[in-house]
């Protein structure tokens, strides 16, 4: 890593491999809740430019890795901030694999009603 205080957006995106446009949009203000939509990614001067330290890229580098996994989109910006905000002893043991939905036990049983459900409804409709 660059041995500055302070990183400017580009830096931070050549180094962590993130669209510029990515970081613009998480370090954006939501218009329907008029709240960042995550909270402490960068340090802002009075005149809007966005810099970032230590702290700011290590909160990147973890919300990158909620997010995506190689190209894949994983979860919602929400969900990313409530695991990244979360003070409980819980998230710190929270890996990119607690979150494959596809692999999960609930994802696999809310499948089996799902499909039961369609049968049912199928034999239904051709009664």
């Amino acid at each position: 890593m660059i041995n500055k205080k302070y990183l400017n957006i580009s830096e931070v995106s050549k180094i962590l491999q993130i669209e510029e446009h990515k970081i613009r949009y998480w370090d954006s203000i939501d218009p329907k809740t008029n709240k960042y939509r995550i909270e402490g990614i960068s340090t802002k001067s009075k005149g809007g430019t966005r810099y970032f330290n230590k702290d700011n890229i290590k909160k990147l580098q973890k919300l990158k890795n909620i997010l995506y996994d190689g190209k894949n989109h994983n979860h919602s910006i929400k969900l990313a901030d409530k695991i990244l905000n979360s003070n409980n002893k819980f998230s710190n043991k929270i890996t990119e694999s607690d979150f494959n939905y596809e692999h999960s036990d609930n994802y696999k049983k809310i499948s089996q009603i799902l499909d039961k459900m369609r049968l049912l409804l199928k034999n239904d409709n051709e009664n």
